[in-house]
């Protein structure tokens, strides 16, 4: 599936679907949850709606831990939030068009502010396990873009989409307000499923990353070229390899994730409702 008209397309029969199943008209905002953030979401409240996926054209069942399809529904201080649980990845055998389709429905279903967390390989030493980084540039390695293909049908905007101001300067300055202890970072997005080599990693690092991962920049890109202000945060569930001497291991991403829970509920409590 290429950016061809189908797929722009599908999200938007896809976002029909989704509003007609949970009630909601329009989203203001949609949180992706990425491993370890959809324990920490439940601090936003009480969902008025769970969608499986399932129900929704075009989508496709995760098949990693810690990733259950679903979008729940919330208002949070008067805003339709739309909280998507169930990234898939291209690892798992997808291309980029299905990986960002969740990101392109909700943003057909309304969403102008999407922010897209993840949990990352600490390349900077100093960024500790369980701690939050917000993503103020990427480095795309995946090899692949969610616009390569045939071009975006009219009314969509052209492929040649500018990046420049790609992770919003003006949100990732409401975070600074909110939480102004956090650092900011390059993240490197890479295909996996493979954890990096420590020779990988010293090139990331040489070439500016401080955070590493394999989801986040198709979907950063989709948002972007449908208009979306696009936020992205990263917690830290590991050093990345050859900077620490343990073996890396899922496992310990998912730990990281259900440890941080509380932290990462008061950070998006206080984050949402400004956005």
């Amino acid at each position: 599936m290429s950016p061809e008209a189908g797929a722009f397309a599908l999200a938007a029969r896809a976002a029909d679907e989704l509003r007609a199943r949970s009630g909601v008209e329009r989203y203001d905002v949609a949180v992706v949850l990425g491993s370890g953030w959809r324990e920490g979401a439940v601090a936003l409240g009480v969902p008025t709606s769970i969608v499986a996926t399932g129900e929704l054209s075009g989508f496709v069942a995760p098949t990693v831990a810690g990733h259950d399809g679903a979008i729940l529904s919330l208002e949070v201080a008067g805003r339709h939030v739309a909280l998507v649980a169930g990234r898939v990845h291209l690892y798992e055998g997808h291309d980029a068009a299905r990986v960002v389709h969740p990101v392109r429905t909700v943003v057909a279903a309304g969403a102008r502010v999407v922010v897209l967390t993840n949990a990352a390989g600490g390349i900077d030493p100093a960024l500790t396990p369980g701690s939050v980084v917000v993503v103020r540039d990427h480095l795309n390695l995946t090899g692949t873009s969610p616009l390569e293909g045939e071009a975006p049908p009219a009314p969509y905007a052209a492929r040649f989409v500018d990046l420049t101001d790609l992770y919003s300067a003006r949100l990732r300055a409401l975070v600074r307000e909110v939480a102004p202890t956090l650092a900011e970072g390059v993240y490197a997005g890479l295909r996996g499923p493979h954890y990096e080599t420590p020779a990988e990693i010293e090139a990331l690092r040489r070439s500016g990353a401080d955070l590493v991962g394999m989801s986040t920049v198709l979907e950063a890109i989709a948002a972007r070229h449908l208009g979306a202000e696009v936020l992205a945060l990263s917690l830290v569930s590991n050093p990345a390899a050859g900077v620490a001497a343990a073996p890396l291991d899922h496992r310990e991403v998912l730990a990281t994730g259900q440890h941080a829970a509380r932290s990462l509920g008061e950070l998006l409590a206080r984050l949402v409702p400004r956005l």
